[in-house]
Formats: C-alpha cells, sequence, structure tokens
C-alpha cells in the first residue's frame, strides 16, 4: 500500500473517531458507534473548542454520496483529443480481440452471449453446414474490400495453422463461397460448441496473412503485429498482444472507415498489460491522465468511493480464478486424491468471500462459475468442500493437520492474486502447509510454465499456479472445462480418460440441448470428487472507473472499448483545472443484468 493511500485511510478512520468522541452523548457507554446512513460515510465536519473551554458536542453530518451524472453529459458522437488509458492483467489478448479484429459474431451481454458482426444473419442447414449472409459495404482497415472471397482466404489460412485450445481445430472441414456475400462453413462432425468458436475464427486483411496468417498457438487470436490488418472500430498502431506474448503498451487508434458510424467514441485508447495491481489503483484513484479503468481488489472500494478522481463499477460475471495443482511433475504428494481433497477441505470458502472479496463473489463447489448455462444441477447438488464440514472446527482441523502436516508448495502467481494468496497461505498453515509463494508482474511468466507442464517441458518447477480464467468461451463453460481435458496443454491433469470422455460429450451438444445441464454435472462433479484443482469463490467484477468516464463491463472476458465514452470534463480534453465539486464522493454503480440476459 502506498503511503499516500495508508495516509488517506488512515485520515479517515481518525476523522470518524474525532467525530463520534465530540458527539458523545453523555453517559453514552463506549465503544457504541453511531449508524452511518446507508448512502453516505460518516465524515463530519469539526470545530475546534476555544481554549480552556469543553468541547462542544456536535451532530456528525455524513459525507453525501453523489449521483453519476457523467451520463447526461456524454457527447454522442467520436470525441477530437480524447484519450481512455486501460490496465488490463488478465488475458489482455482476449478483451481487447473484438476492438481490432472482426468475426461473424461478436460478444454481447445478451443472454446467448453474441451478436452479429461481419455476418447478418445465419442458418444451421443441418448438423455440419452453417450458412452466413454477409455485412456488405464493408472494408479492412487498410480499404480493401471485405467479402465471401475475403473469408475464404481467411479460413484456408486457418486450415493451415488452427488454433489448439478446443476441438474446432480437428472438426472444421472448409469454407465455401456461395455468392459474393454468402458463405457456408462444413464441419466433420457434429459440434454443439461451433458458434463459440466461431466468435475467434475472425477475419485479417491479406497483407496480415501474407506477413503473418494464423499462428497455430493454444491461444487466440491474431494481434502479434500493429497495423491496419482488421475490421473492428480499433486500428492497434502499437505494440502486440497474444497469450504468450506481449508488449507492456499497446496503443488503439479510432477506425474511421469502421462499418458502424456510431462506433467508436475515443480517439485513442491506451492499454497496460503488465502494471503492478497496487501502483493501478493508485493511479486511477490519486492522479488523472495516468489510468482510467483498472480492476482493483475489494478491499480497496472505500478508497475508491473517497477518490476525487474514481468511481465505484461493480458487477457479476461469468469469469473463474483457476488454481491449478501439478498433477504432471509436480509434488508427489499432489498425485493424492485425500490429499486434494484435504487441500480443498482446509479452504474456509465463506472467509475468503467475506474477507478477500469482500463479498464481492460467489460460493462455488468448483472452479466454474454457477452463473454458466448448464451450471443449474450442479450447483444444486454440490457444495465447496467448507459449507459441509466447518475447517475452523477443532476436530476437523486435527484430522487435516493429520493428513497435510509439513507438506511444503511452491506457489506461482500474479501479484493481482496477493491478497487472496496471503489468506490461502494462513488457513493451510492452520494445518500444516508451507506455501513458497513466487510473485510475478506478467501474466505471460505464467502461462509460459503452464502450458509446458502438460508435456512435462516446463524449466520453472511449481506446485500450484493461479490465472485469471475469465469468460473467454462467452457464455458456455468450456471456459472453466479447457483445463480439465487432460490430453490438451492447459491442463496439468494426469490422464482421466473418464473426464475426457465427459468433455467429448459436451462438444456434441449445445447449451440449448435438454441433456446439457446432465452433462455439465457429469463433469463438474468428476473434478470435485478428485478435487483437481484448488477451488476458491467466483468473483465479480470490481473497477475503479474516472468519474468523467462511461464504462459499463461485460460479465465475461471482452472491453467493449468501442461504447467507452467520456464527458467535457475529462482530462484528455478538458480545459483547465478539474472542479472541486466533481471531487465529491460518488455513488457506487452496481450493474445488474436485464431480464433475459445472464448472469
Amino acid at each position: 500500500m502506498s503511503s499516500t493511500t495508508l495516509e488517506n485511510r488512515l485520515g479517515v478512520l481518525c476523522t470518524l473517531m474525532a467525530a463520534m468522541w465530540f458527539a458523545w452523548p453523555p453517559g453514552q457507554p463506549a465503544l457504541c458507534q453511531p449508524a452511518l446512513g446507508q448512502s453516505a460515510l460518516g465524515q463530519p465536519a469539526l470545530g475546534q473548542p476555544a481554549l480552556g473551554q469543553p468541547a462542544a458536542r456536535q451532530r456528525i453530518q455524513p459525507v453525501r454520496l453523489r449521483d453519476d451524472d457523467a451520463g447526461q453529459r456524454f457527447v454522442d458522437r467520436l470525441v477530437p483529443g480524447s484519450h481512455v488509458k486501460v490496465f488490463i492483467p488478465s488475458l489482455p489478448y482476449i478483451y481487447l480481440s473484438h476492438a481490432i479484429n472482426g468475426a461473424m459474431i461478436k460478444p454481447s451481454d445478451n443472454a446467448r452471449g453474441w451478436d452479429y458482426d461481419m455476418a447478418t444473419s445465419h442458418e444451421q442447414i443441418d448438423d455440419t453446414t452453417y450458412e452466413f449472409k454477409l455485412r456488405q459495404g464493408v472494408q479492412f482497415q487498410d480499404g480493401t474490400r471485405f467479402d465471401a472471397d475475403a473469408v475464404v482466404r481467411n479460413m484456408d489460412a486457418f486450415k493451415l495453422a488452427p488454433t489448439l485450445y478446443s476441438k474446432i481445430d480437428q472438426v472444421f472441414d472448409r469454407c465455401e463461397k456461395v455468392d459474393e456475400f454468402t458463405v457456408r462453413f462444413l464441419l466433420k462432425e457434429k459440434y454443439g460448441c461451433f458458434m463459440n468458436d466461431l466468435i475467434w475464427m475472425q477475419f485479417y486483411s491479406d497483407e496480415y496473412l501474407k506477413l503473418n496468417g494464423w499462428n497455430g498457438k493454444a491461444t487466440c487470436p491474431n494481434l502479434s503485429a500493429p497495423g491496419p490488418y482488421g475490421l473492428g472500430p480499433y486500428i492497434l498502431t502499437e505494440g502486440y498482444v497474444e497469450g504468450d506474448r506481449q508488449t507492456p503498451k499497446a496503443v488503439l487508434k479510432a477506425n474511421p472507415n469502421y462499418w458502424d458510424q456510431r462506433y467508436p467514441k475515443i480517439e485513442t485508447i491506451t492499454v497496460f498489460t503488465e502494471l503492478d495491481s497496487r501502483r493501478a489503483k493508485n493511479s486511477v484513484l490519486e492522479t488523472e491522465g495516468e489510468l482510467d479503468i483498472a480492476f482493483i481488489p475489494p478491499e480497496y472500494k472505500v478508497d475508491t468511493i473517497l477518490s476525487p478522481y474514481a468511481k465505484l463499477v461493480t458487477s457479476p460475471t461469468t469469469n473463474n480464478i483457476a488454481i491449478h495443482m501439478n498433477l504432471i511433475n509436480g509434488n508427489p504428494k499432489l498425485l493424492e486424491v485425500d490429499v486434494r481433497r484435504a487441500l480443498n477441505e482446509a479452504l474456509h470458502q465463506r472467509n475468503l468471500w467475506h474477507f478477500v472479496f469482500d463479498r464481492e463473489a460467489t460460493l462455488s463447489p468448483t472452479q466454474a462459475s454457477p452463473f454458466f448455462p448448464g451450471m443449474r444441477k450442479a450447483t444444486q447438488l454440490l457444495k465447496p468442500y467448507s459449507e459441509l464440514e466447518d475447517p475452523y472446527d477443532a476436530a476437523k482441523r486435527a484430522q487435516l493437520k493429520r493428513r497435510l502436516n509439513g507438506l511444503r508448495l511452491k506457489v506461482l502467481t500474479q501479484n493481482r492474486y496477493m491478497d487472496l494468496w496471503r489468506s490461502i497461505e494462513t488457513q493451510l498453515g492452520y494445518v500444516g502447509v508451507t506455501l513458497d509463494i513466487e510473485e510475478v508482474k506478467s501474466e505471460k511468466e505464467i502461462f509460459d510454465p503452464l502450458l509446458t507442464t502438460n508435456r512435462d517441458q516446463n524449466e520453472v518447477q511449481w506446485d500450484l499456479l493461479v490465472w485469471g480464467n475469465d469468460d473467454w468461451f462467452f457464455n458456455h463453460p468450456f471456459t472453466a472445462f479447457l483445463v480439465y481435458r487432460t490430453h490438451n496443454v492447459w491442463s496439468t491433469i494426469f490422464p482421466d480418460p473418464v473426464l475426457d470422455g465427459y468433455i467429448e460429450e459436451m462438444f456434441q451438444a449445445s447449451v440449448e440441448d435438454p441433456g446439457f445441464d446432465e452433462i455439465t454435472y457429469k463433469i463438474v462433479k468428476r473434478v470435485y470428487d478428485q478435487a483437481y484443482m484448488l477451488f476458491v469463490p467466483t468473483p465479480n467484477n470490481v473497477f475503479a472507473v474516472n468519474k468523467e468516464v462511461g464504462f459499463k463491463p461485460y460479465r465475461m472476458a471482452c472491453y467493449p472499448l468501442w461504447k467507452i465514452q467520456v464527458t467535457d470534463q475529462h482530462w484528455s480534453v478538458r480545459k483547465g483545472a478539474y472542479p472541486e465539486a466533481r471531487k465529491e464522493p460518488m455513488k457506487v454503480t452496481r450493474i445488474q443484468f436485464d431480464a433475459g440476459e445472464s448472469p
């Protein structure tokens, strides 16, 4: 914590204590704190008593939280000179992709999780054939034409080096031109996840395909070089962002030829990928011009509310925290299911929910968010281990200590998860487990050992590893199940033919199928019984956002950067100092999903 932040928090605490002292009614017992108003924080205005006179008791005047009126002052067009800066610590290549690239469909916060993008409609002709009508009058960012021929060229390039995260590399057969603005995608077998994969089958200009092509990696998509290569509302002009390599900063400029003239609203967006999480928080809360939007640890919600420059924005998500156990070449004790279960039983999820997540989370029996389609049965029948038996019960703690005492595990984590790990370290310490925690700055330092462990090629040794497995498959539980597919590089679970068979069964079904809940339940139950990972609550989004910025996060791993807006008082367009009245504390923005949307 920075000294400035510490002083701010101590200052608020001291002010509250002083106010209570001066306002205390005669004869009132000590330590009975007056209640604070629901929409206010109890910070009084104090006067100094005259020398030698008793202190006058004053009524506490709460700090009023003002409404967020920024939405009334947005300009509904591109604002010249506007510039917004964003920090994305997890999956930045996923969160940015649809701001730069175009595909048949794009992420959306509707119930199905997508809207049409380069397509205007589609028809599933049979189990293996999908036909799409293309949007007309669209150009790539370099001015070249987008049509059926461009789609076919891109899918031919995809076949040469397909992405490897799902089963699309095995089931995609070919793409055929029907007419100038109609194409058909043909699959080799029935594949219920096709529309989710289609979001990542993005289209690039001929120049990009010549220079880079598809990368054939376990991560997607291609953002491997700056240039006018995509179809999205922004052009990547500086830096690159991929799963296994990225620059600390990427710069996006508004695409003047974007097909939807309503967007974008901001001229320049700078994205940071490797900041220290606390430094990022301070940059939004304590200054202007350094950072406008950042994930923050929930413990800093009050600091954000009191900030002169930032407001607090929260929302539920279908994101997940993936804590892997190395069952390939980690500590041999992790191969024992009793040890893995004991580690999970020792974690008090409700304690983590309260003290780490500050209630900005949902208890979850496994890594998979309970808000995913198909999770209803699993959520009803399975409970977090600590909800079944209290790990703080003396007899239970003694039992767990007999099983785990002396176990030593090496942890790899980004610094954004250090608060979580300190609590886990404390809880596991009660039962004799020691954690050696290695903190890294960038997600790419997590992905390198993660993506090489399945084939026993990791150079960095580890036993537990965490990353933000945010909802990149868009409203589908395969986002979480990706790491359960034991022959895939994303998994660090030893071969489990039963689990792999369940996931193959899932690939055949769509989320609308009547039996999808049962398939999902079998996958989740297998992982739960075998305790293949370390399970913690499903997090909410918690953001610090500049008070003059309009930003509504999606529930999944996509920042709709093209929808961001600023007022005339934003630092990038304002003339003069920031008005003092606008620095007053602001009410929390808690985003809820409309009827028909999820979660």
